[in-house]
């Protein structure tokens, strides 16, 4: 099928993109390249080095890939080059990831707090109003978040694959049964924009027939896919900054250079995570079993297993000798919290889990160490607090 890879220079999209064209596909790279620019300005570079989008495309055809377009858009601000696009290209399906993606930096400033709501937010409207528009039958697969669901204590419940059952009371006393989508409890203007992304789904699937996939992702953890592995030109970024690292990759890589492993807080915080390898997987298995016309937008929860930050971090410890230290939490979240999430869509459709037990937390040390002399120490660091209080205390520690 015909595939557009919104958002395919990315940490996920990438991956992804050579995943899709190696299955077969036709797949079109569509990017603003934002996520570079955004290395510019925080001056931080990816620890693995990452070719440009033309070397990466230009690599992955002399190895005999299927080729891959890349075209340059701005899906936030270039509505009109959008629909032009869609009219003219008619793409079978989208997967969504033109968004700005992390949390510490959505929080960093009011700066990043109104870049991450205009690009986020108006960036998926735009997409479905140009699919309405365009008056095309396409697929959406979008990358949400867990966090979607906040994570607060949830008294030991699992979380559903995005709907809850509830029951209405009504005024004769009688009660009736409907789902709805689960409650949203966003911790970041980041994670709020999902919870965005959702109603906008809701509304243009009930009202538009728009078919969709929403994936309610966990924390990505691995850098190489068995695609991405095949030339080094093909290699894909790996975060390790305070705004874009995520947990275990940063544990992983303050490891490989003898850093203490930066746990905020309590370490109490529980997580879902999942390999990047299976992430690309996920995606895969949702393009190909897409929902009927006039069904409800699809909701997976895409996450592989859920762990607390601390007993990772002594996880990671006793695997590479690394030391611990305790830092002030810059988040404005629970010292604890339970997470038991229903995972079983992505089970029943074929994924076999990769855990952390797999010899790949090895496998990521040593790219770190590989890498290490990219690594600037300054970056490290969480600084992007929720509030200014928690700003003061962590720049005087």
């Amino acid at each position: 099928m015909k595939v557009f890879v919104l958002g395919g220079d990315g940490f996920c999209g990438w991956p992804c993109a050579v995943n899709l064209a190696d299955k077969g596909h036709d797949v079109f790279i569509v990017d603003n390249l934002s996520r570079r620019k955004i290395d510019i300005d925080l001056e931080v570079e990816s620890l693995t080095p990452i070719t440009s989008i033309g070397e990466r495309i230009q690599a992955w055809s002399e190895i005999g890939g299927k080729p891959i377009q890349f075209i340059h858009l701005d899906l936030a601000s270039e509505y009109q080059k959008l629909l032009d696009l869609l009219i003219e290209e008619k793409p079978d399906s989208i997967i969504h990831f033109a968004e700005q993606r992390a949390a510490p930096y959505s929080m960093k400033s009011s700066a990043t707090k109104r870049y991450t709501v205009d690009n986020n937010v108006n960036g998926t409207h735009n997409l479905l109003a140009a699919i309405v528009e365009s008056q095309l039958d396409i697929h959406i697969v979008h990358l949400g978040t867990m966090g979607v669901y906040g994570y607060g204590s949830h008294r030991g419940a699992t979380i559903p694959e995005g709907y809850l059952k509830v029951e209405v009371p009504q005024p004769d006393g009688s009660r009736f049964e409907e789902e709805i989508l689960h409650p949203a409890s966003p911790g970041s203007v980041y994670h709020m924009t999902k919870t965005l992304d959702q109603l906008l789904f809701l509304y243009y699937n009930k009202n538009d027939q728009i078919r969709i996939t929403d994936l309610h992702q966990g924390i990505v953890w691995g850098t190489n896919t068995d695609v991405t592995s095949r030339d080094p030109r093909l290699t894909n970024r790996f975060d390790y900054d305070g705004d874009y690292g995520t947990v275990l990759n940063r544990f992983l890589m303050q490891a490989a250079i003898g850093y203490p492993l930066t746990v905020h807080g309590t370490g109490g915080q529980t997580r879902a995570f999942i390999h990047i390898q299976d992430s690309v997987k996920c995606v895969q298995l949702a393009l190909e079993n897409p929902p009927e016309k006039g069904e409800r937008v699809k909701i997976f929860n895409q996450m592989t297993e859920s762990h607390q930050v601390g007993e990772l971090a002594k996880k990671v410890a006793s695997l590479t000798g690394a030391k611990i230290n305790y830092l002030p939490n810059p988040r404005n979240e629970a010292v604890e919290n339970d997470l038991i999430v229903d995972n079983r869509c992505f089970i029943e459709l074929g994924l076999d889990p990769t855990t952390l037990d797999n010899g790949l937390l090895e496998e990521v040390v040593n790219v770190a160490k590989k890498f290490s002399n990219r690594c600037d120490l300054k970056r490290i660091p969480c600084v992007s607090a929720w509030t200014s209080t928690q700003a003061k205390a962590i720049h005087k520690s």
